[in-house]
């Protein structure tokens, strides 16, 4: 049975590299499925998604992981946000009628990446470093590479069926292994990996076909789901913070105050009785 929606740790135990599985199968499809990306959009938003689900496998707390980057190309805004439980949203800004490649720094244009650690109890941190790179995990090893001294390799494929990704990471002990030659061993097998062998076999198969050579432990698998904060309160909430003044000047040209979601599409409407038993207002007002 295939791993869907699930996230993955394993170790290489004699090696000091870590390793990490990731699919979005359901979870990916009811991100984007009222979106209407393009498929370069698509691409993009999924190996984000990817990318923020995989790192959380380095939180040690609870709080939320976010990857953003806003750009001055035609995708003006690109983010995915995840949970330690597993949780993510995700959602790109752009226009359409710019579109004319696939590759990162065409489609963001000059931009930072900037990674930030949210925890529920405790000290925010946010790392940020320059978009130089022409693919998202190739951004996501160069921001290792500079803040934590880590080498790291990122798989991120994104197709019909979903979207798959791979992390793998030298441990701090690896310098001190025998093996010095792990690693370029490692990647090189791993670069192997298509996004339809992903799509087709389960983790335990993917890393015995890949590493059989090796000693791997493979720990627990965690669910992973999409999840939208948004909901009728919440609008109603922003709604409240636009002002009293504000909101009711909106229903002298118009008949609803419609809101939608930038994550998920989710359309809210609330007409003149809702905005009025808002803010308490009489009908008469």
């Amino acid at each position: 049975m295939i791993d869907k929606d699930s996230f993955q740790k394993f170790m290489f135990e004699t090696l000091q590299i870590r390793g990490e599985w990731v699919r979005l199968n359901d979870s990916f499809s009811a991100a984007v499925n009222n979106k209407h990306y393009p498929a370069e959009i698509k691409r993009l938003v999924g190996e984000t998604a990817l990318a923020s689900v995989l790192l959380t496998g380095t939180l040690k707390f609870e709080g939320l992981l976010s990857i953003h980057a806003r750009g001055k190309g035609p995708v003006s805004l690109l983010m995915s946000e995840a949970r330690n439980d597993k949780t993510f949203r995700c959602l790109a800004n752009y226009d359409a009628d710019s579109i004319n490649s696939d590759n990162l720094l065409d489609l963001v244009g000059a931009a930072q990446l900037a990674i930030t650690i949210d925890p529920d109890k405790g000290k925010r941190y946010q790392g940020i470093v320059p978009l130089e790179r022409a693919q998202v995990g190739e951004c996501l090893a160069h921001y290792f590479e500079l803040s934590e001294q880590l080498d790291s390799y990122f798989l991120l494929q994104v197709g019909e069926d979903g979207a798959y990704g791979l992390m793998l990471q030298k441990l701090p002990d690896y310098r001190e292994i025998e093996d010095q030659d792990a690693w370029n061993r490692i990647l090189q097998l791993a670069k192997t990996l298509t996004c339809e062998e992903f799509a087709a076999a389960d983790n335990l198969t993917l890393t015995t076909r890949l590493f059989h050579e090796e000693e791997v432990l493979l720990f627990d698998k965690e669910p992973v789901r999409f999840n939208c904060s948004c909901s009728e309160e919440r609008s109603l909430s922003s709604i409240k913070a636009l002002g009293q003044d504000e909101a009711l000047g909106i229903l002298e040209d118009e008949v609803i105050i419609s809101i939608d979601c930038q994550f998920c599409g989710e359309h809210y409407e609330f007409d003149r009785t809702a905005i009025h038993a808002l803010f308490n207002v009489g009908m008469t007002h």
